[in-house]
């Protein structure tokens, strides 16, 4: 059963969501952009433990609270570890901070336009694992690539199925279908996904909510109406690859949308900085954002 507190921290508290779910493929980008290069490492256990260093010291900096931060994702090895001697869900909500677990396994090679969740044959025992560490919801992400009605159509699909799946164990899924910012319709294929999204949030039951992770779209509030549908726990944006600098302006324009970022966030970080340095790099980008999704322009 969805804990009332954690639901009401996530619809109601002023703040944004962290994307700590660096996986297999993208952790040697991170932990590059965080100054630790490949020969700091040797093997995928080290690498492993490595980002999980970082991901500790930013769970357990003090700028990192559910006083501006509402909720984190987090990796299966993440939610699986500790931070500040704690199983890493328990010590992110004793600092008010709601925790998710990334569920997909990757996406297949792009087909009419789009990439797929690969197959999660092992899903229902993960979510069961992370109902027992306490998470509140899961994340799964897909990707656009082009403006194609029936590409669109069936990652919304996938989603949707893969979300009843998650609901059935009670926890929230946040439904992420990005549309890559590079492509040329990209305005176009925003709008189509709209429709899609509509359609089937129309279909849940009366009591289902489930949250979004879309791209900060090129229209301005062109979400607004999936902000205001009543199977709709929150709308949250990813950084896309833009800069902090410009998700953040991009983010404001966009009434009730809220930032759930990873680069963006943790793009000055580094693990040669003080601790005292940390915090403060750390608090200068979570004010930042924190920004960009309260106060809209």
């Amino acid at each position: 059963m969805t804990d009332p507190k954690m639901m009401d921290q996530i619809k109601n508290g002023n703040g944004f969501i962290a994307a700590l779910d660096q996986s297999g493929g993208s952790t040697p980008g991170a932990l590059k952009g965080y100054g630790i290069g490949p020969d700091a490492y040797s093997g995928d256990e080290e690498m492993y433990a490595r980002i999980h260093d970082m991901r500790s010291r930013i769970i357990t900096s003090p700028s990192f609270s559910g006083d501006k931060v509402v909720g984190a994702i987090l990796f299966e090895r993440t939610m699986d570890g500790q931070a500040d001697g704690k199983p890493v869900p328990q010590a992110l909500w004793d600092r008010g901070v709601v925790p998710f677990l990334k569920v997909d396994k990757g996406l297949e090679d792009e087909a009419d336009g789009v990439r797929l969740m690969k197959p999660m044959p092992d899903l229902d025992a993960l979510l069961e694992r992370g109902v027992k560490a306490g998470v509140f919801g899961t994340k799964m992400r897909s990707v656009i690539d082009r403006a194609s009605p029936t590409g669109i159509a069936a990652i919304v699909r996938q989603q949707f199925e893969v979300a009843e799946q998650i609901a059935a164990q009670g926890l929230v899924p946040i439904i992420e279908p990005e549309v890559s910012i590079s492509i040329p319709d990209r305005a176009e294929a925003e709008a189509i996904l709209l429709a899609e999204l509509t359609k089937a949030l129309d279909k849940l039951p009366e009591g289902r909510e489930v949250m979004l992770k879309l791209t900060i779209p090129a229209e301005a509030n062109l979400y607004a109406p999936l902000t205001k549908h009543p199977r709709v726990a929150r709308v949250v944006a990813l950084s896309g690859g833009f800069s902090r600098q410009d998700a953040c302006t991009k983010l404001a324009q966009n009434e009730g949308v809220i930032a759930s970022f990873s680069r963006a966030l943790l793009s000055d970080l580094r693990a040669d900085q003080s601790d005292e340095e940390f915090d403060l790099v750390l608090g200068k980008a979570i004010d930042e954002i924190y920004q960009a999704s309260t106060v809209k322009s």
